[in-house]
């Protein structure tokens, strides 16, 4: 087996299974239309991680585990946009007589 792939299947891994529990997450926002509990910064930070992860590889490597970086991105760019949607039609309502 080459000695370069696996690090790199090892981070498939990782990031696989931090992205598996996106899809969940948006599904549960979508479903209660709300986002009591939800951090905002948190996503952001978790976004900022990623994009650190696809600059590294762009430098380095261009390696195939880009794409898997790019996908769990955007799933929490998802979740984000959901946040902010429902934040503000809670907020809207809240203030509605």
């Amino acid at each position: 087996m080459n000695p370069d792939i696996l690090p790199r299947i090892l981070e498939f891994a990782m990031l696989f299974c931090f992205g598996f529990s996106w899809p969940f997450a948006i599904a549960k926002t979508v479903r209660a239309k709300r986002v009591d509990g939800k951090s905002p910064m948190f996503e952001i930070i978790v976004i900022a991680g990623y994009l650190f992860g696809i600059a590294s590889h762009l430098i380095s490597d261009r390696s195939w585990v880009t794409w898997v970086y790019l996908a769990d991105t955007a799933l929490v760019a998802t979740d984000l946009a959901l946040y902010f949607h429902y934040a503000r039609r809670s907020r809207r309502s809240a203030t509605l007589p």
